[in-house]
């Protein structure tokens, strides 16, 4: 019963996005580099600097 249900669970509703209709991300967009680039890099380094001052404390 349940490998005959598996195959309609795994159906994209209609008028959702596949998967593979996505781009790469363009290097050349200012806003590509600032969201995929700098804004994980300064996540990285707050965390670190957040950790540090929480273990003086």
């Amino acid at each position: 019963m349940l490998h005959k249900l598996h195959p309609l669970l795994l159906q994209l509703p209609i008028g959702t996005r596949n998967p593979d209709d996505n781009s790469p991300i363009d290097l050349t967009s200012t806003f590509d580099i600032v969201v995929y680039i700098i804004l994980p890099i300064l996540m990285i380094i707050f965390y670190i600097l957040w950790r540090k001052k929480n273990k003086k404390d």
